[in-house]
């Protein structure tokens, strides 16, 4: 098994080793949708066939999922091989994403207040529909989420005066020790995917975390979510491990990535 393991890793490693192919790769697992191969072609800045050769060879091995729709095809990463990859190969999928978290222009932050409420749930609601968010399959009650929630860690993002998002911190243990340990969530309406309110969201719950001095903050999300696994990494969290067949979403098993952030 170990030498099935280490030939199969091999031959990814092997992929790798052109630097046009680690770039591609990356665009295409940081990226929240399919990406078309015309799309690639601008941003790596190569030529078609060039870029089509590569996505060929990254798909020829596992990494990528290729799907024609008419005379466009479409990219994208392959969740089951993301499942299986070790550390520095996950890294080249997108989860090890270059540069600093900062917040977006025109994303306005500011602590939950007891109206924002229909809005909350029903952004909750809408990250439950996509799938690839939460093991919940129905939208909590207030009740249920105020207990849960720390009362100083929910914030609230508005985009032109609309609730665009939010985030809150869970404790992850009530054990004294653990005081300083807290889960965190972010949710981001689907009307303002893009607008860079999940990376405020989490610029913000992170700065905020820091001063009140909790030492870790630790995040659970599918590996399928490559985007946000990106973003986390750049607000200094680091992947812990993958939690393999975890638990049950719709009667199938999912695998979730451990991530975590400490103060310095």
């Amino acid at each position: 098994m170990l030498t099935d393991e280490a030939t199969t890793y091999a031959s990814w490693f092997a992929t790798l080793s052109d630097p046009t192919r680690v770039r591609l790769l990356h665009h295409v697992a940081s990226a929240p949708a399919p990406v078309t191969v015309g799309e690639l072609t601008t941003l790596l800045g190569v030529s078609q066939s060039t870029c089509s050769h590569h996505v060929r060879k990254l798909a020829e091995v596992g990494f990528l999922q290729i799907q024609r729709e008419g005379t466009t095809t479409l990219v994208t990463v392959n969740p089951a091989c993301c499942t299986g990859l070790p550390h520095a190969a996950d890294a080249v999928m997108g989860a090890l994403s270059t540069g600093t978290l900062r917040p977006a222009e025109g994303v306005a932050m500011r602590a939950m207040t007891a109206a924002d409420w229909p809005e909350v749930r029903r952004i909750y609601g809408e990250g439950i529909a996509s799938g690839n968010a939460t093991f919940e399959t129905e939208v909590p009650s207030r009740r249920t989420l105020e207990s849960k929630w720390l009362p100083d860690h929910r914030w609230i993002a508005e985009v032109d005066g609309t609730v665009a998002g939010w985030a809150a911190a869970t404790p992850v243990s009530a054990r004294e020790c653990y005081a300083g340990v807290a889960e965190t969530s972010i949710y981001v309406a689907d009307s303002a995917q893009g607008r860079g309110v999940g990376k405020t969201l989490l610029h913000h719950q992170v700065a905020a975390a820091d001063a009140a001095g909790l030492w870790t903050l630790q995040a659970v999300i599918f590996p399928e979510n490559r985007a946000s696994i990106a973003l986390h990494h750049k607000a200094g969290f680091r992947t812990v491990g993958l939690r393999e067949r975890i638990a049950q979403h719709h009667g199938r098993w999912r695998d979730t990535v451990l991530l975590e952030r400490r103060r310095a």
